[in-house]
């Protein structure tokens, strides 16, 4: 008789701003959780604002309150597990500074049942960061606040976009265009794209992950006419990836490669910054897209998409990203419960 390995945690969910569409998709997500084979999750506070958004929504969603992240996978089957006594009056479309802390202490207390093993991993809702700046929040986003909880340095924490066409990395995020150039190191692309495979490895089952580095530079440069990043940046870090038994081609000119037959021959790609990456996804998988944070030692994801505060509440807001990102974290967290395969 061979042991199975246990089952994995629930996977802990954060509110977001409970303003925007956050608290709606999160209980039309539980309201659907049958057909799109979700694992037990639970909500860390917002109890009433969670039941106010379903009936907003016009759907049915018991709520459970517990008392031990363990308890959910007892309920969750006949109601949405609520963590907490947190909570906070529903009022879609109009962010202001309680609904602010309530999402950071959401966030707060999520990451810490993550990071001690009580949940199986965590996913973020969408914030306001102006909002939750003003309650202190002093971080680029939730991916460096996660890092921070995690003890990881915000560089060792890589963004995917992730969807049912496309997986994308940018390897630089928030920061000008102009600034690209000048951030962007052969030492930076070589640690995120070791980063991103070995991630690809753990938390997505693919034994040799396929990188496609694009160029940063029209048409790959041109030969230098158009630049010389190719030459002097990129490609010694391609150089360096295959040297180390990673399947890394490129620089690929960023205008080809993600054309259906070229997203054949790569399970990432890796773009050198932020809408390189973003525009391709979104255009591909808007309402089922991911963002997974690799390098971490626990699962966090979220869905690609804001707290859309214009639709909050007016039952248009669609639940593929938040309904992805659940089963998202639940796949990686059961592979890693699993542990390696031979």
């Amino acid at each position: 008789m061979t042991d199975r390995p246990a089952a994995p945690a629930p996977l802990a969910v954060s509110l977001g701003d409970p303003a925007g569409v956050g608290p709606e998709l999160l209980a039309e997500a539980w309201h659907r959780r049958g057909e799109a084979g979700l694992a037990p999750f639970f909500a860390v506070g917002g109890a009433g604002l969670l039941a106010a958004a379903a009936r907003q929504r016009g759907i049915d969603v018991p709520i459970a309150r517990i008392a031990d992240p363990a308890q959910a996978v007892t309920v969750f089957a006949q109601a949405l597990p609520v963590l907490g006594d947190a909570d906070g009056a529903y009022a879609p479309g109009a962010p202001d500074r309680e609904g602010a802390a309530l999402a950071l202490a959401s966030l707060t207390e999520a990451t810490r049942l993550a990071v001690s093993g009580a949940a199986s991993g965590i996913v973020t809702g969408p914030i306001a960061k102006a909002r939750l700046t003003e309650v202190g929040f002093d971080y680029p986003g939730q991916t460096e606040f996660v890092a921070a909880g995690c003890g990881i340095a915000a560089q060792d924490a890589v963004m995917m976009l992730a969807g049912p066409s496309l997986r994308t990395v940018p390897l630089t995020v928030h920061v000008a265009l102009s600034r690209v150039p000048v951030l962007l190191t052969a030492a930076l692309i070589e640690r995120r794209a070791r980063i991103v495979a070995r991630a690809l490895q753990r938390d997505f089952g693919l034994a040799q992950p396929r990188l496609a580095l694009a160029a940063l530079n029209p048409h790959a440069g041109e030969d230098g006419r158009f630049g010389d990043e190719e030459a002097r940046l990129i490609a010694p870090a391609i150089a360096a990836l295959r040297a180390a038994g990673i399947a890394a081609t490129g620089p690929h000119p960023a205008d080809a490669l993600f054309a259906p037959r070229a997203r054949e021959t790569y399970d990432v790609a890796l773009c050198m910054y932020h809408d390189q990456a973003l525009i391709p996804l979104k255009a591909l998988d808007f309402d089922h897209g991911v963002n997974v944070t690799l390098g971490l030692p626990v699962v966090r994801t979220s869905p690609d998409h804001g707290t859309a505060f214009a639709i909050a509440g007016q039952r248009i807001a669609h639940p593929g990203a938040t309904i992805a990102a659940i089963r998202m974290a639940g796949e990686c967290a059961a592979r890693r419960a699993a542990g390696p395969t031979a």
